[in-house]
């Protein structure tokens, strides 16, 4: 087995989730990851895949999806068996603030001569803060952090002169923290994310250890994958951290990296060597132009990809490129998130102008040129949206369910920015000029909050016109709203639905049980409560099971081709005329 240069970790959300007494509420409902969001990015692949082009090796290890896995696994005992002389851990979503800093505190118990690397999204936003912490060593800053990853580990290994590394910050000798010019934001990035995936299955071989490396829960029964289209954006939702006038504040991107057409679809056809399963493109591919769009379909097209493939629309399709989808892209699925029905609410909270009605014509053109499902989703919590604005928001989902005859292949989601807002977005950044109100700001805030009885006490922010105890209570009214006209539609098994409503109410009484303990600080009688929560925990919301796309009762991952393309045929170029 070949000893890793380096050990790359993704922490759960809170560590030890599976102790600490927890309501989650629907925290997850509209993600593949459970609560504890095993899920982890996809820059963490993409590092790994880069190291080992470089010359190291590098090994992922998901210590979330293990702990999930076996009640049983020893997540210290393992770390403790672990043997690398550096070990990465992300801090990209904010959520796993508390875990990912208390699984680096495990590492140094049992690893102290090991340096700890931070990077990702949070990290980059709290870099100052995080470097204070005694667990970690070194900050890589930025969104494309694979360069300046590769010279890390370089001078790790030579003169450890870390003081020209572009976006690293370190401590010295004195333990004093010091800051290296955020200089490295690449534009052009067809030096990375190649071909990652295939990298995992390398890793499997290497390492004969498979579990380490599922993405999340389920992966293995339904093993979706995705593709990155760009890192960055041109538009500005005030509530991503991505957004076009978020990321030059703490990533120094002003403006977004597009991979190539050629790239993209070459990921794609990697992507059909290893699993029959839907592959999602991150990101509208029309934001790089109509000519990279087009190219991107036809070269689809003549690869002959068989995969269902997932397209985000971040505004309408017209008729016509929905026709071009439909034609290169067979039974194609389409997502959009106009967050709100309304336009005013949705034109301050995107950055973004378009019609009701031109939504409304994308979806039935996709319906009609055959898309296997159309998933449109809104959001709680935005800019001058009140309780009566979010449960008209449900009706209109009723309209649309309506106005398509219940079609079974639209799908409507109501979701929430939960347990937090992004931190690094506009509406995180300048709270004031959009209405919210920070309920914590710092690192360490967001750390205590994770670990709190219920989600309703996690929620960094609050708006003028929905208090935080307001945003919870009407995301349980939303949800059961639109659940029963899922019921009423025939879109929503009655057994599913009724599922759901129970665990709404079951949910809604125990909340009450858990303010009456928090505000006597009875730690002991929310302990005696929590196989309560675990049991509601336990309920299969009824939008996770929506958000999988059938396919089928046969092996999706194609596990013999999947060995063949990672080690024989890993840069094998694809039909491009």
């Amino acid at each position: 087995m070949a000893k890793p240069d380096i050990i790359l970790l993704h922490a759960p959300h809170v560590y030890d989730f599976r102790k600490i007494p927890q309501l989650y509420g629907p925290v997850s409902d509209l993600v593949l990851a459970t609560p504890v969001f095993e899920m982890y990015p996809v820059g963490l692949a993409s590092i790994s895949e880069y190291l080992e082009k470089g010359g190291f090796n590098a090994r992922v290890v998901n210590i979330a999806w293990r702990m999930i896995r076996n009640a049983k696994f020893d997540a210290e005992k393992f770390i403790a068996k672990l043997e690398a002389p550096i070990f990465g851990i992300d801090l990209h979503w904010m959520v796993h603030c508390h875990g990912s800093i208390e699984i680096a505190r495990i590492v140094k118990k049992y690893h102290p001569n090991s340096k700890i690397i931070f990077g990702g999204y949070s990290s980059s936003r709290f870099y100052n803060e995080l470097i204070q912490y005694p667990e970690v060593d070194f900050i890589l800053r930025g969104d494309s952090t694979e360069v300046p990853f590769l010279e890390f580990m370089k001078e790790f290994n030579g003169n450890k002169d870390f003081s020209k590394i572009p976006n690293l910050c370190w401590k010295n000798e004195r333990n004093e923290p010091q800051f290296n010019d955020f200089s490295y934001v690449p534009n052009d990035i067809r030096h990375v994310m190649g071909n990652h995936y295939s990298q995992m299955v390398r890793q499997v071989i290497k390492y004969h250890d498979f579990a380490s490396v599922v993405p999340f829960k389920g992966w293995i029964k339904y093993p979706v994958t995705a593709v990155f289209t760009t890192r960055g954006c041109q538009y500005n939702c005030i509530f991503c951290g991505g957004a076009r006038d978020a990321t030059p504040n703490y990533l120094n991107r002003t403006r977004p990296a597009r991979r190539a057409a050629e790239d993209i679809v070459k990921d794609i056809v990697h992507l059909s060597k290893i699993t029959r399963a839907p592959i999602l493109l991150v990101g509208d591919i029309r934001e790089g132009g109509e000519e990279r769009a087009n190219r991107i379909l036809d070269l689809i097209k003549l690869n002959k990809v068989k995969n269902t493939l997932m397209f985000e629309a971040f505004n309408p399709w017209t008729r016509e490129f929905t026709k071009k989808v439909a034609d290169c892209c067979p039974g194609f699925s389409l997502d959009m998130s106009p967050e709100s029905h309304d336009p005013e609410v949705r034109s301050v909270s995107l950055g973004r102008n378009f019609t009701n009605e031109a939504m409304e014509e994308m979806i039935g053109a996709a319906l009609e040129f055959g898309a296997c499902r159309v998933e449109i989703f809104f959001m709680i919590g935005l800019w001058k949206q009140d309780r009566k604005n979010v449960m008209d928001n449900i009706d209109y989902c009723d309209e649309l369910m309506t106005k398509f005859h219940d079609n079974p292949k639209l799908f409507l989601f109501m979701g929430h920015q939960a347990p937090f807002m992004a931190p690094g977005c506009l509406a995180f950044d300048f709270p004031e000029r959009y209405g919210f109100k920070l309920r914590f700001k710092t690192l360490e805030e967001h750390r205590q909050a994770l670990a709190m009885p219920s989600w309703r006490y996690s929620l960094n922010y609050e708006t003028k016109w929905l208090p935080a105890d307001d945003i919870t209570e009407v995301t349980y009214d939303a949800i059961r709203q639109l659940t029963v006209y899922k019921a009423k539609h025939g879109l929503l098994a009655q057994d599913l639905c009724d599922t759901q409503l129970k665990r709404i109410d079951d949910a809604r009484a125990i909340e009450k049980q858990i303010d009456e303990l928090v505000a006597k600080n009875d730690k002991e009688g929310l302990l005696a409560l929590k196989p309560e929560m675990d049991r509601i925990n336990g309920f299969k919301a009824a939008e996770r099971l929506e958000l999988e796309i059938p396919i089928g009762t046969i092996v999706n991952l194609r596990y013999f081709s999947a060995v063949k393309h990672a080690l024989f045929e890993k840069n094998k170029k694809i039909k491009t005329e």
